[in-house]
């Protein structure tokens, strides 16, 4: 039997998630969705607030930026956690000054970033996709 939703501990999920992710962070946290509110980020971490949300899911660059501000309106977070590898958009000094731990994917992604960039390589360099789009057109 699932927890009521009340019962459930709040998270600030404050990046685009697939629908399997999103279902998944449901089952265990009453999710407090930046994007799906449709306000801005500062109007939506002060009505969030009473929430008490221990936990924030960020991703970085644009309007999200975990600095002292976010923190600030959100007192009662513990732990960013981003699937980025970079931090550059989280206040590190900041959160260790207020004692929030901060978690990132790290080098998880390295392996398929690499591979993903070579195969653009290998596919732009003798502009193959394009030669392709070229004679399916009948251009040639």
């Amino acid at each position: 039997m699932a927890p009521a939703a009340a019962a459930l501990p709040a998270l600030l999920l404050v990046r685009r998630v697939d629908a399997s992710f999103a279902a998944a962070l449901l089952q265990r946290f009453r999710v407090l969705d930046f994007f799906a509110s449709g306000e801005p980020l500062p109007a939506f971490l002060a009505a969030t607030a009473s929430e008490a949300p221990r936990a924030a899911v960020v991703v970085g660059g644009g309007a999200v930026q975990v600095d002292a501000a976010f923190l600030e309106a959100v007192p009662s977070l513990c732990c960013v956690i981003t699937t980025a590898a970079g931090v550059d958009f989280i206040d590190l000094h900041e959160c260790a000054r207020r004692g929030v731990a901060v978690a990132n994917s790290d080098k998880v992604y390295s392996t398929d970033v690499a591979d993903h960039a070579v195969g653009v390589l290998i596919d732009m360099l003798p502009r193959v996709t394009a030669a392709e789009r070229f004679v399916r057109g009948g251009l040639c």
